[in-house]
């Protein structure tokens, strides 16, 4: 038996730290990038199309260790408008493999 390698896409690897953080159960899956604007760090994520926009945005929090702040001071975007609906998944907000987001607290 041998190793498979796991293709992910190249701008899930543009300035982000190493590794992959993974989020959810079942397939299919999508590999995307989250930016926290304040700190100019970026995360790469492998993320359960089916998952919710909240389990993201509550995952990438925790991981870029500011989970303590409650979850509505941020706000999350996807090809630069907000994610309103936070209960709905990945796919049912166009979410596609590849895609980039940006996390940022929603009053400056």
């Amino acid at each position: 038996m041998s190793a498979v390698e796991v293709k992910r896409p190249f701008v899930t690897a543009l300035r982000s730290r190493k590794g992959i953080v993974r989020v959810g159960e079942g397939s299919p899956r999508l590999t995307v990038r989250i930016e926290l604007q304040e700190r100019w760090e970026t995360l790469a994520f492998d993320v359960a199309a089916e998952s919710s926009v909240h389990a993201l945005k509550a995952a990438a929090r925790a991981h870029f260790g500011v989970a303590d702040v409650p979850a509505e001071d941020f706000v999350l975007k996807l090809r630069g408008a907000e994610i309103v609906d936070e209960q709905e998944s990945l796919a049912a907000a166009s979410v596609r493999d590849g895609s980039s987001f940006l996390l940022s607290f929603r009053r400056r």
